[in-house]
């Protein structure tokens, strides 16, 4: 039985918006390692449900997807939000 992952997006870095990152992701982790093939040199594995990325609107959603499928999943907590305070006169010294 696969395992899965249940995180919430981070904000990307680079830009400001904070866009999707209040969604929750369901992510199979991999269930054997990648090769390289030997024609094209590309990384790849037999097992496609590393591909597989379900978004749901919060975290209950996501777990009650997974318990209704039998899919033991692990939740991973979103990292704290800090806040840098900084003057511009920061800049200057």
């Amino acid at each position: 039985m696969p395992t899965a992952r249940i995180y919430q997006r981070p904000k990307n870095a680079m830009q400001s918006g904070r866009a999707r990152t209040n969604s929750w992701v369901l992510e199979f982790d991999p269930a054997e390692a990648q090769r390289p093939d030997p024609l094209t040199g590309w990384a790849g594995s037999g097992n496609t449900q590393t591909q597989v990325k379900l978004t749901f609107p919060d975290l209950a959603a996501a777990q009650a997807y997974a318990g209704r499928y039998g899919i033991p999943a692990r939740v991973i907590p979103a990292p704290e939000k800090t806040l840098k305070l900084q003057a511009y006169a920061d800049n200057f010294k």
